[in-house]
């Protein structure tokens, strides 16, 4: 597994999903991402593995992916009076597109 270009993909589709609907906040939301994708780059590419060999599920994984929310700071989305609920969701989403993105890229 390539982490490089797993995290290259990652990154393209948070950018994706979070600068189609708050288009005006686009370059913090990046630097958001890239914020997120460096403090988890260890974790991902060791549960990453571990999910590829068998050593863990499809729900461990996205167990120890919720694990990490609280380092999804969404500083600019935060900064626009988001409510909690809707930055709440907007980390759901995330986590959803991460596993996706490394389910499909094993």
């Amino acid at each position: 597994m390539d982490i490089e270009k797993l995290l290259e993909e990652l990154r393209k589709n948070l950018v994706t999903l979070l600068g189609e609907k708050y288009k005006e906040f686009k370059p913090e939301i990046q630097k958001d991402v890239k914020d997120f994708l460096e403090k988890s780059r260890e974790k991902l590419e060791r549960w990453s593995l571990l999910l590829v060999a068998g050593s863990l599920t499809e729900e461990e994984f996205a167990w120890l992916l919720k694990s990490q929310q609280d380092l999804v700071t969404l500083k600019a989305l935060q900064g626009a009076g988001l409510s909690k609920i809707k930055l709440n969701n907007i980390k759901n989403s995330i986590f959803k597109t991460v596993l996706k993105t490394v389910i499909l890229s094993i």
